[in-house]
């Protein structure tokens, strides 16, 4: 696509897939404001320099849901990545940790930067059914074979 900047590995970063004691897995919601695409994706961001990826997952969860960062499992399946956001093409290896709660935890995005403040749209815990559903994407795409490998 003209005009996008390829970025390969620039930003480390690191995504939990939550399943509530229903089988649901939490996704957030974002608009993408430069390319105007509204998406679904599991909570996560980017590994600040001298934290290792599960760190990072626990603290991303925990500033972006309000979710106990302890929840997370140091189990996890590397995930290629290939999305655009902000007028950037990423492509690079994330993280995909597995965090399980036996009931459905409240979400409260209390501690969202700035940037993410200004593209948040909600949450929702969704069930397979759910997220065929989805009148959105859902990134990453294969998020459901990427669930049944973490299970």
């Amino acid at each position: 696509m003209a005009g996008w900047a390829i970025v390969a590995d620039s930003r480390p970063a690191a995504r939990v897939l939550c399943v509530d004691g229903q089988g649901r897995v939490l996704l957030l919601r974002w608009h993408d404001h430069v390319s105007d695409v509204v998406f679904w994706e599991p909570p996560g961001g980017g590994i600040e320099p001298g934290e290792t990826p599960l760190e990072a997952a626990r603290r991303e969860l925990a500033e972006e849901t309000g979710l106990p960062g302890d929840r997370v499992l140091d189990q996890w399946i590397p995930v290629e990545r290939d999305y655009h956001w902000l007028g950037v093409h990423y492509v690079k290896t994330e993280p995909f940790f597995l965090a399980r709660f036996d009931t459905t935890p409240d979400v409260a995005s209390t501690e969202l930067t700035p940037e993410e403040d200004g593209t948040y749209r909600g949450h929702a815990w969704h069930s397979r059914a759910d997220l065929a559903a989805l009148p959105e994407p859902i990134e990453p795409p294969n998020l459901l074979a990427i669930l049944d490998h973490l299970l």
